[in-house]
């Protein structure tokens, strides 16, 4: 059980950190193009600030990675040593990415006033990639587990025949990435966005506080509204291939046709209680059809059956935040062509909000995918106490891990807001840079021009 809760807590860590790795350079590239592009001092500015968060975040993230890679093979020795040459191939190509990703946030973040400007803002391309193609390459692991490919069995249960690159491009592995990709521009836009929402709220309504928010919104925006659609796509193998875990998605106990929507509820030795139920809805989303069929509980052994209550309750806190984040899209998007200033207030709060909720949403997916695999650690393959270690000493590892995250997350927020308060205090951007954002911004624009009043506004305001 130790060693389920120190992976949960390395994992619930990390993920978040990924979705900046993902997303970020993204936001800061579009910033740093309309910079370039519209002799745009604020948005260079703000690339460069955003840079240097992302180069924290950065860190933080490669040491819990670090964390999750000794990890793999520590508390999951039996996976690892029977699988290990299965899913190494996306492990090695992990490496790489991050070392491409480490070498070019270095040469972004040095390079103004050292790189033209073109050169400069390219730089940006190579991580974007890296980062993205890494996420890929973990992701790919974990669809592996969900759905085993690129291996035999002989007759005494030994793997054979390694096929690496079909067991990394396994048959779930293009649903679960981009539906992980969507989730990191929806969890990073959001967040992003909220930290300006709030300062505008503060009172400090400025030109830079307006741009940041809305190119983070944009992003968070789209997301928002694909996500749905892409985790109903993602969803459709499941009856296929893990029906034990769309029944638990469905707190369905019997399999059934023309099945009902299960809203709520809980199982309570084996009926379904304090449940709000739609008829035939539940066929038409988990089958798309309304006379499909919805596997039931009852078709899977006891030692089988995933913890049904905890994956329902995961999957449906998923789906109502991913629901409110979207409305709260739309929202925006209509107040923005319907009226002059589409940031009132209560959006405002409405976006801080989905802040939070895109993290629980992340979280409460990943609690879906990981819970309702159980008991299996490689799905029909290998259960997870086949798996896992059975060294006494984990309940003490877990505890050093705790500290470690806590003093980690502790840390970062530090440095963080040290950096936001110097930047809201004096402007001051320690790299030159000939054309921009310099010290000289604070009255001169990136081409030499004055700045506009409404610019000059938010000189002294940092992203907050």
């Amino acid at each position: 059980m130790a060693a389920r809760y120190q992976m949960a807590l390395s994992l619930g860590f990390h993920i978040v950190l990924a979705c900046f790795g993902v997303a970020l350079p993204a936001l800061i590239y579009v910033l740093h193009r309309r910079g370039i592009r519209h002799d745009d001092a604020d948005a260079l500015v703000l690339a460069k600030k955003w840079a240097k968060v992302s180069a924290v975040l950065f860190a933080v993230g490669a040491v819990s990675g670090t964390i999750l890679s000794f990890e793999m093979g520590l508390l999951w020795p039996g996976l690892m040593s029977t699988y290990g040459d299965v899913i190494g191939l996306p492990f090695a190509l992990e490496g790489i990415a991050f070392f491409t990703e480490a070498v070019f946030i270095a040469i972004y973040l040095y390079g103004w006033g050292r790189l033209s400007p073109r050169v400069h803002l390219n730089t940006l391309i190579p991580i974007m990639i890296s980062g993205a193609f890494g996420t890929f390459c973990i992701i790919s692991v974990n669809a592996w587990m969900n759905a085993p490919a690129g291996f035999d069995l002989d007759a005494n249960g030994e793997v054979i025949d390694v096929r690496p690159l079909e067991a990394m491009f396994n048959s779930a592995v293009l649903g679960q990435s981009v539906h992980m990709f969507v989730a990191a521009y929806a969890v990073t836009g959001f967040l992003v966005a909220a930290v300006y929402a709030i300062g505008m709220l503060k009172g400090r309504d400025d030109h830079r506080h307006r741009l940041g928010f809305a190119v983070a919104m944009a992003f968070a925006g789209i997301a928002a509204v694909v996500q749905p659609f892409v985790g109903h796509l993602t969803g459709d193998r499941l009856a296929e291939e893990q029906p034990s875990k769309l029944a638990a998605i469905e707190l369905a106990t019997e399999t059934e046709t023309r099945a009902p929507l299960v809203i709520g509820g809980i199982l309570v030795d084996d009926e379904v209680r304090f449940a709000i139920e739609i008829p035939v809805l539940g066929s038409l989303v988990a089958t798309n059809s309304l006379n499909g069929e919805v596997p039931g509980l009852d078709e899977f052994p006891p030692d089988e059956q995933p913890p049904a209550n905890v994956v329902h309750l995961a999957f449906q806190t998923m789906v109502g935040a991913g629901t409110v984040m979207a409305a709260v899209a739309v929202w925006y998007w209509w107040r923005k062509r319907r009226h002059d200033d589409p940031l009132s207030p209560w959006l405002l709060r409405a976006v801080v909000a989905c802040g939070g909720l895109a993290v629980i949403a992340l979280q409460a997916g990943w609690v879906t995918t990981e819970v309702g695999r159980q008991p299996w650690i490689v799905y029909q393959v290998m259960r997870v106490d086949e798996a896992v270690t059975d060294n006494n000493g984990v309940w003490i590892s877990l505890a050093v891990v705790v500290v470690v995250y806590t003093s980690m997350a502790y840390l970062a927020a530090r440095v963080i807001r040290g950096m936001t308060r110097r930047w809201r205090d004096s402007d001051e951007i320690d790299i030159a840079t000939p054309y921009g954002p310099s010290d000289a911004l604070a009255s001169v624009g990136p081409a030499g021009g004055e700045i506009s009043d409404d610019r000059r506004s938010g000189t002294n305001d940092g992203p907050e």
